[in-house]
């Protein structure tokens, strides 16, 4: 693998990490409700391991290859998504209201997000559809395909961090003297949870 394709990977990979999407509500709300983002984007990223462990094993191929996996890693997803997104809705909570509240810990903060991103179907997609495209195999190989896929997860997952801990903090700076437009944002950010989930289930039952 040459610097030129990892670069254009990364730049891909960046642009894509930037779309709002479930990552970014969960470390805005984490962001806004616990003690600090950290937590929130460590669980995130530590889900992103896992699916490059599972593709530099194959697994993820095998999985994208059986409809009945696939879709119980879909509707696990979601329906965490939504039990997640409807959890921030009933209790929205203001900046450092819940800051010693043990649901609102560094170790559940990071357990959420890793199930976040690990159950993510569409990160499960990421590994599939985009990272095999840089891949480099034959003769122009400079390493196994496996360790490729290695790399650019973790470049994967460094874009993960910063962007998801930028937006945290960012939120957290800009809202946290405004409570009312905190619990607006939080509000936002578990409804977002919550439709991405629904949308998720509705798309994954309707090709049974």
């Amino acid at each position: 693998m040459d610097t030129g394709t990892l670069l254009s990977f990364l730049a891909l990979d960046l642009m894509l990490v930037c779309v709002p999407g479930a990552d970014w509500a969960y470390a805005i709300s984490a962001g806004l409700r616990g003690r600090s983002v950290a937590p929130a984007v460590g669980g995130l990223v530590a889900g992103y391991a896992l699916h490059t462990v599972l593709a530099a094993a194959g697994l993820a191929v095998l999985v994208a290859g059986s409809p009945v996996l696939l879709t119980a890693l879909t509707v696990a997803g979601a329906g965490y998504l939504v039990w997640l997104g409807w959890s921030v809705l009933r209790r929205p909570g203001t900046p450092g209201a819940d800051r010693d509240a043990p649901r609102e810990g560094a170790g559940r903060a990071f357990r959420r997000g890793a199930v976040i991103s690990g159950l993510n179907p569409k990160g499960l997609l990421l590994y599939l559809s985009v990272l095999p495209q840089f891949l480099v195999t034959g003769d122009g190989a400079h390493l196994p395909v496996a360790a490729q896929t290695v790399v650019m997860g973790l470049a994967h997952m460094a874009c993960c961090a910063a962007v998801y801990l930028t937006v945290g903090v960012a939120a957290r700076a800009v809202l946290g003297a405004r409570p009312a437009a905190a619990r607006a944002v939080v509000r936002t950010s578990g409804a977002a949870m919550l439709g991405i989930g629904a949308l998720l289930l509705v798309q994954r039952l309707a090709l049974l």
